[in-house]
């Protein structure tokens, strides 16, 4: 059924409000294709892009098939030219330039229409308005997959080959997507123009952030890549992952959370090591929360990846050289010599891959306090990366390092999940033999899933002879960060936020926040 032709629209009201799935139709409606089944579906944007898990009965293998609103041959056109004619006029008043951009595109869009001078039904615009948003303002045909909180990874080969994700609960799945050559040179400049870098056959290349965080590695072309342009975006919450979460996830126990929580308020320095998406950062950030609410924080990455709830904080990020222009090009190693300046009680690195591991050990001999990751599989591994080129860090300036924590992806039955494998203390430099000494405190258990405490701890010791507590007083201490911990994980207080607030209500009067730990979310009020 045809609406009547909208009026002339006020600057108050538009004719028509944005669609709301509550009260109207769903726009998506498609079959089930032969030759599969259904395992999984859910909605990744209510009423207008579906996601299903099917099986395909010939392969045995799922796929990942995203579905928007079908478009008739009318509509796509129409959609087409107005694509162009609004790309060619969307130059902002100063007015529409203090709006939401969502509220001036629509508006546009309804001018658009009585211009060309159309009647289209409710269902008819709002698939219309539904791909002007997705393409001006989404990822256009990466969109439901950028909205996707499932998906950790998206992964493109090459043109006219299937998108290839990795699934929190489906894990490496193919979809229904595919990007010919054209389209896929295109998106690939539309990525990094929205990074803020340049893409070309002459820079092939590009490590970016995009907006929301992700982080983009792509190749432009067939100069690297021979089966055309193709790209990675790795994934991250816009909110990290806190303390809690992993606790309630098993990566780390709640006697292993308060270890790091004593060590890290005794400023001791920690790395984190593991294989490709064993959950290193995800761990560095989470236990960055604990970290004293006042102190003085600089991180150095090269793409932003760290997010604090932390006011006193430099967030540094490196910059390469821009084509064309007479820019220099900042390094890790840069930020961290000048961080050195900037008198940080905490130093976060991303990662350590090259010469500023020199400057970072440097600065755990100078009395900094600071954490990091490495690319290795073992302690023995990381320490003969750091020995090694291109890092080349002295064994005796790596007995500065406090504490070790190795992680993991593994499996529990048939589902992958993230573990802490081991937390080891380096304790120092055989002097007979020139060998490192290590002390395992925590080791993970795979039969029964748990973390077991060695019952010896260097670090616990001189918290204790720094503090002048007794053994008795550092197990109260201990205790009572677990049960703060168990409490927020019973509770299910996993926001940032609301976690940052009460360790640092903690560090500033802990009487006030044991005395709410029945209801810890009243400190809040």
């Amino acid at each position: 059924m045809n609406l009547p032709f909208p009026g002339k629209k006020t600057e108050q009201h538009r004719v028509f409000e944005e669609y709301n799935p509550e009260t109207e139709p769903s726009l998506v409606d498609a079959e089930i294709p032969d030759d599969f089944d259904l395992i999984d579906e859910y909605w990744v944007e209510q009423g207008r892009s579906l996601v299903r898990i099917l099986r395909d009965r010939r392969t045995g293998q799922n796929e990942y098939h995203l579905i928007e609103p079908a478009l008739s041959a009318f509509e796509y056109e129409l959609l087409e030219r107005m694509y162009e004619d609004l790309r060619d006029t969307l130059i902002l008043s100063d007015d529409e330039m203090k709006q939401q951009r969502r509220s001036v595109l629509l508006d546009r869009m309804d001018a658009q229409i009585r211009e060309y001078g159309i009647v289209l039904d409710t269902m008819a615009r709002r698939k219309v308005e539904y791909y002007i948003l997705r393409n001006f303002l989404g990822w256009s045909r990466l969109h439901g997959l950028m909205k996707d909180t499932n998906i950790e990874d998206i992964s493109c080969d090459g043109s006219d080959i299937p998108i290839f994700l990795y699934h929190r609960y489906h894990k490496n799945i193919r979809t229904n997507i595919r990007f010919s050559e054209e389209e896929l040179n295109s998106l690939g400049i539309s990525l990094a123009q929205r990074s803020g870098k340049h893409v070309s056959i002459g820079t092939p290349v590009v490590d970016a952030t995009l907006p929301d965080g992700s982080r983009l590695q792509l190749t432009f072309g067939k100069e690297v890549s021979t089966r055309g342009t193709s790209f990675t975006i790795r994934k991250f919450r816009a909110e990290p992952f806190t303390p809690v979460e992993l606790l309630d996830l098993g990566t780390f126990s709640s006697e292993e959370l308060a270890y790091f929580w004593m060590a890290i308020e005794n400023n001791k320095s920690l790395l984190f090591i593991g294989g490709t998406a064993s959950g290193k950062t995800t761990s560095l950030n989470a236990v960055s929360l604990f970290i004293p609410p006042l102190a003085k924080v600089v991180s150095i990455e090269d793409t932003r990846e760290i997010t604090l709830f932390h006011e006193n904080w430099v967030a540094s990020v490196t910059r390469d050289t821009v084509a064309g222009e007479t820019s220099t090009s900042i390094s890790m190693f840069d930020l961290l010599k000048a961080a050195m300046r900037q008198r940080p009680e905490f130093i976060l690195v991303g990662e350590v891959r090259g010469e500023e591991a020199q400057t970072l050990f440097q600065a755990m001999n100078t009395g900094h306090t600071t954490f990091s990751t490495m690319h290795a599989g073992s302690v023995d591994a990381a320490i003969h990366r750091l020995e090694n080129e291109p890092l080349n860090v002295p064994r005796n300036m790596v007995q500065a390092l406090d504490i070790v924590s190795i992680q993991a992806l593994t499996y529990r039955g048939t589902e992958r999940v993230r573990r802490c494998q081991e937390i080891v203390e380096i304790v120092g430099v055989d002097p007979g033999t020139g060998n490192l000494q290590v002390n395992t405190v925590f080791s993970y258990d795979p039969v029964s899933d748990e973390m077991r405490y060695s019952g010896r701890s260097l670090v616990y010791g001189r918290i204790m002879e720094l503090r002048g507590w007794t053994a008795a007083q550092l197990a109260d201490e201990i205790q009572e960060r677990i049960r703060i911990l168990e409490a927020m994980k019973a509770q299910g207080i996993t926001d940032y936020r609301d976690v940052s607030r009460i360790f640092h209500a903690y560090a500033i009067n802990r009487d006030s926040v044991m005395d709410a730990l029945e209801s810890l979310s009243g400190l809040f009020l």
